[in-house]
């Protein structure tokens, strides 16, 4: 099972607009700081604030290249928020599958 503060780094770093703006850029492939910073309209500094949050969370890696940093997605903390999601929807489906069958049931000896 996933660590409890895993799971808390990566929702606190999903539950940002502009980190989810750049984790949906990196999924088209990897991309320099200023690529990431252009279409924000934010600086390279602001940009570099997000993408270390993302990276502290394991969402992103980062490399030097050269003069410039490369940020590419890591898939490892998006597949265990991904297992923690998916654990939850299956026990609810299968609680609400067990009230819609107890509701049937009911339904069924009213008549």
């Amino acid at each position: 099972m996933v660590q409890q503060h895993t799971l808390d780094r990566a929702f606190a770093a999903l539950a940002d607009e502009t980190r989810r703006g750049i984790l949906t850029r990196l999924g088209d492939g990897p991309a320099t700081i200023t690529e990431l910073a252009v279409p924000s309209g934010m600086t390279l500094t602001g940009i570099r604030k997000h993408v270390d949050v993302l990276e502290a969370a394991g969402l992103v890696t980062t490399e030097k290249v050269g003069r410039v940093r490369q940020v590419q997605l890591g898939t490892e903390r998006l597949d265990d928020a991904m297992a923690w999601i998916t654990f939850y929807q299956r026990l609810w489906e299968r609680r609400l599958d067990g009230l819609e069958v107890y509701f049937t049931l009911k339904k069924g000896t009213e008549s």
